[in-house]
């Protein structure tokens, strides 16, 4: 797991019926026990803060004026870059992530002590953590979510595949628009070729520089000051060469003063040193002040020329520009002006132009129906295996006759109609499930019980860890509605899943508890509150405890803490 991130840490103050916890997680399974209220889905909550979630200041402690919750995750070097695009700082291979919000409702982000937008840090989330709960599973069933699905298992090749379709569909649909121009502006031709000759006359004139406007301006200013600066300059170096009481004669004095005893105490050399350098920085100023006094000249016909090229600069914009400022206005009109032959060549061609550009469009269409077959391959090839090797998970989460399927339906290439292309491809893909052999194929959202669900995004999750670069998966209600001999299979799968990613579980299941590394319990006062005592990583006895409570509703029932050691010992082998 070493090229993934990990979350090292989360911290969380004054959230629910939480004061202050802080929990330091550990790489493998992770599972947070507890009893009903105890606060095990605030951390949850304090998660989806700091991934950047809606901010509800509903969510503030009774009695405290904001809530803070900060999570702190190792991100590995070549992974850096991403989330530096996004606008978070890496420092020494940690990342923090910290959301605050205030009883008014008013939300703060920050990494690293850096303030950001919450933006950021959702952005952020993408290659961090993937949250599943039931309202994640819920958005699994629709069309773009299970496309996105299929597209991250395809991994490389089918973003290239993606990605050059995406091009090509960009090239198409510049070229339409550039055609759809021409055509609207055959019958005003003559008129806007005018327009665009005239201005392209001009600045092929000017020939203008990006950031000319700034230098004109400042230069103009030092021209017209030259007296002024002369004077200016002409007292300055007085005052550092007056013979008697002048800067450096002053600091000559000093620099012989100390010079004589500088040997003596290492706080008079390093006085002396300083006093040396103040020498001769303050000579160095004389020198460039003697030089400029020397080639500060008044240059009349130098100004002139450039309060006449403002003027013309000023009179450009006001002609053919907009109300930004000089610089920004100027930068506009040179790009412009180097689009400008191709928009006149355009309008010069008329309909032999127009008839090239069209035999052009149709060559580009081409590359595009080609491009989009060869993203419905790749899809296809990927949606069977993707089949396969979820079907092989679930079955493994007691449910043997279920198969999954990944079906891509595409459009009819023979007849393609302009709304098939859309960014994505001309490609729905449908998720289904078929309960037994020769069963029909049911879609997700009518096929699947809350349980059955939950397994079968736990399946899908195992199967995509592998070439998915998120480190760290988190699963709450995973465990709705299964039961016995399920319940361990789940585990065991969650357990699988943490051999290739970091996996937090939030569970009510002893069964699955009981393949956790690690294993937190939320425990809360008598008051209702929950305090950084009351979430304790337990031990081997802990464990025991927790899980006969959980089998039984009591940790003293002789028969619960057998059945608890019993399912601790599970061997490892059959992990």
């Amino acid at each position: 797991m070493s090229d993934r991130t990990f979350l090292e840490e989360i911290t969380i103050r004054s959230i629910g019926v939480i004061e202050h916890s802080t929990l330091e997680i550990s790489k493998g399974l992770t599972v947070l026990t507890g009893e009903t209220g105890a606060g095990k889905t605030m951390i949850l909550t304090a998660l989806n803060l700091i991934l950047g979630g809606k901010s509800d200041s509903a969510l503030v402690r009774k009695g405290s004026e904001r809530l803070v919750a900060s999570g702190r995750f190792s991100v590995p070097s070549q992974l850096s870059e991403a989330f530096e695009e996004a606008g978070l700082s890496i420092e020494d291979g940690e990342l923090i992530l910290t959301r605050s919000v205030n009883s008014d409702g008013k939300s703060k982000a920050m990494c690293n002590s850096i303030t950001v937008p919450a933006s950021a840090l959702l952005a952020a989330s993408e290659n961090l953590v993937e949250v599943h709960a039931q309202a994640a599973n819920l958005n699994m069933t629709k069309a773009a979510k299970q496309r996105d699905l299929l597209d991250r298992f395809g991994g490389a090749p089918l973003r290239k595949s993606l990605s050059n379709y995406q091009e090509v569909l960009t090239n198409y649909h510049e070229l339409k628009n550039r055609i759809s121009a021409m055509k609207k502006s055959n019958d005003s031709r003559e008129a806007q070729l005018g327009v665009l000759r005239e201005f392209a006359s001009v600045m092929q004139k000017l020939q203008l520089i990006r950031g000319e406007a700034a230098e004109i301006t400042s230069e103009i200013a030092r021209l017209s000051s030259v007296e002024e600066l002369r004077l200016a300059a002409q007292s300055a170096s007085s005052v550092l060469e007056e013979e008697e009481s002048g800067s450096l004669t002053t600091l000559g004095i000093m620099r012989k003063s100390l010079d004589s005893v500088r040997t003596k105490d290492p706080i008079i050399e390093d006085l002396y040193q300083r006093v040396s350098e103040a020498f001769f920085l303050i000579d160095d100023v004389k020198s460039s002040l003697s030089s400029y006094i020397a080639n500060l000249e008044a240059d009349p016909s130098r100004l002139d020329y450039l309060n006449s090229r403002k003027a013309q600069i000023h009179e450009l914009i006001k002609k053919y520009g907009g109300s930004a400022s000089v610089d920004e206005e100027l930068v506009s009109l040179i790009e412009r002006f180097e689009s400008s032959k191709s928009a006149i060549a355009d309008l010069e061609g008329g309909d032999e132009r127009l008839k090239e550009l069209e035999t052009e469009l149709i060559t580009v269409k081409k590359a595009l129906v080609v491009s989009a077959q060869s993203l419905t391959k790749v899809r296809n090839e990927n949606a069977t295996t993707l089949g396969k090797k979820t079907t092989a998970e679930i079955a493994q989460l007691s449910m043997p006759h279920t198969v999954f399927h990944c079906v891509v339906e595409s459009a009819d290439y023979s007849a393609l109609k302009e709304s098939d292309f859309t960014l994505f491809g001309c490609d729905e893909i449908s998720m289904l499930i078929q309960a037994h052999k020769d069963g029909p194929l049911v879609p997700l959202a009518k096929g699947a019980s809350g349980g059955e669900m939950s397994r079968v995004m736990l399946a899908l999750e195992v199967v995509l860890a592998s070439s998915h670069p998120v480190g760290t998966y988190v699963f709450d209600e995973v465990d709705a509605g299964v039961g016995g001999k399920a319940a361990i299979e789940v585990g065991r799968r969650l357990h699988a899943l943490s051999q290739h990613a970091q996996v937090i579980v939030v569970t009510h299941l002893p069964q699955v508890a009981a393949w956790a590394d690690s294993h937190f319990v939320v425990t809360k006062n008598s008051d209702g509150t929950v305090t950084e005592s009351n979430v304790v990583k337990v031990g081997k006895e802990g464990r025991i405890e927790e899980i006969a409570r959980m089998l039984a509703g009591m940790e003293s029932s002789i028969s619960a803490r057998e059945h608890a050691t019993e399912l601790l010992a599970l061997p490892l082998s059959s992990r």
